[in-house]
């Protein structure tokens, strides 16, 4: 049996950032991981789109520095358009900051924090290992992987995605809620010059995002519903092109695809409790949302800072792993990730219902809102975290 401080199952965004932030602590950390993360030969298709808040966090523990700046691109400024007319604009400038957010791949932000990861000294990573007997004691969790290693510590911490073994084998409940629809995600080249600026449309087949990348580049995410979504995947290079171009007005001219479509299954998944004695859970293991936001990896992060920050200040003689200490976790966490799950599923549900009734008032909102510039300053700030 090996003795740690801490183990942190999933070496995703979330958990890698979290077994950053601890880099300089007294923990001792293990962290287990199948799969460690790998650059692919062209552009990432699966692009997040980081708060100020979250960049930030990343600087804060060294990573964002490291990360190359001809794969990072600024938004300046958000257009959203509704399905009857509706409009509301965003800009960095109006609202007094430098920028609304930074548009950068998954890939690299994970092979930066696995470099920081593979030099920290208060580390030991488990590398293609896979847990395989989870039991909780009254003083450690003890963790078999399936290679007949025991790992044991006072806090275990399940970072494993939204299907969470370790979730599972603790017997924490999710509530999840199938939308019947799937997130296509592709990057194209563009005609014009997005001029950082990021796109969005409430469609009647779905809502469609384009989000800037370096150079005359975007990246899209369309939630469509499962037929719609399978039907755009099965389309030729050319013609999915101009299927996207068209559902953006042409806003940017011609696209030409420079990653094939994906797609995945949308879900929104509640975790009433994500902590439990020795337990707690961060990033997607703990919370879903529909990506109409942006916000999952953001509410990762958040996670990883908050749960660092209190292991950090927590004294030695504190025991981490009891519930006591780890209820002011969930507590600090709960409203953001209730707040941001309930609006943005009430959101996606306004926008996809048929009825005649509630479009005109849906993009009556919209206007609305674009002409209170106290209430639009307002949900900025808060999206980046600055409030």
């Amino acid at each position: 049996m090996q003795h740690f401080d801490l183990i942190i199952v999933g070496g995703g965004l979330a958990g890698a950032s979290l077994a950053v932030a601890l880099r300089n602590s007294r923990l001792r950390i293990a962290l287990v991981e199948t799969r460690p993360p790998q650059r692919p030969d062209g552009w990432d298709a699966r692009i997040y789109a980081i708060s100020p808040a979250n960049a930030e966090f990343l600087d804060g523990i060294g990573v964002w520095k490291h990360l190359d700046p001809a794969r990072v691109a600024p938004i300046s400024a958000m257009q959203v358009r509704g399905d009857a007319g509706g409009s509301l604009e965003f800009s960095a400038f109006q609202t007094g900051v430098p920028d609304l957010g930074t548009i950068l791949e998954s890939s690299l932000m994970a092979c930066e924090l696995w470099e920081s990861l593979k030099r920290q000294a208060n580390l030991q990573l488990f590398v293609g290992q896979r847990p395989a007997a989870l039991e909780f004691r009254e003083e450690a969790a003890l963790l078999r992987l399936e290679d007949g290693q025991v790992l044991a510590a006072p806090l275990l911490v399940g970072a494993d995605g939204r299907d969470s073994w370790v979730r599972e084998s603790a017997g924490l409940s999710a509530i999840n809620s199938h939308y019947g629809e799937k997130g296509v995600v592709a990057n194209f080249s563009t005609e014009k010059n997005h001029r950082n600026i990021a796109w969005q449309w409430f469609r009647d087949d779905g809502v469609l995002a384009w989000l800037p990348l370096p150079g005359n580049r975007i990246s899209i995410v369309w939630s469509t519903p499962d037929e719609a979504a399978d039907a755009l995947c099965a389309l030729p290079a050319e013609a999915f092109a101009q299927r996207v171009a068209e559902a953006g007005g042409h806003v940017l001219g011609a696209l030409e695809l420079i990653t094939p479509p994906a797609a995945f299954p949308l879900r929104l998944m509640r975790v009433p409790e994500i902590v439990a004695p020795r337990l707690a859970l961060v990033g997607d293991a703990g919370h879903g949302i529909h990506p109409l936001s942006g916000h999952g990896i953001n509410l990762g992060f958040q996670d990883a800072r908050e749960l660092a920050d209190r292991l950090l200040a927590a004294g030695p003689w504190e025991d981490i792993g009891q519930l006591r200490f780890l209820q002011g976790y969930q507590r600090a966490r709960r409203e953001e990730i209730h707040l941001l799950q309930t609006t943005t599923d009430t959101l996606r549900r306004l926008f996809a219902s048929p009825s005649p009734l509630l479009r005109p008032l849906r993009n009556l909102g919209l206007g609305l809102t674009d002409r209170l510039p106290v209430v639009k300053s307002f949900l900025v700030r808060y999206a980046l975290g600055a409030i």
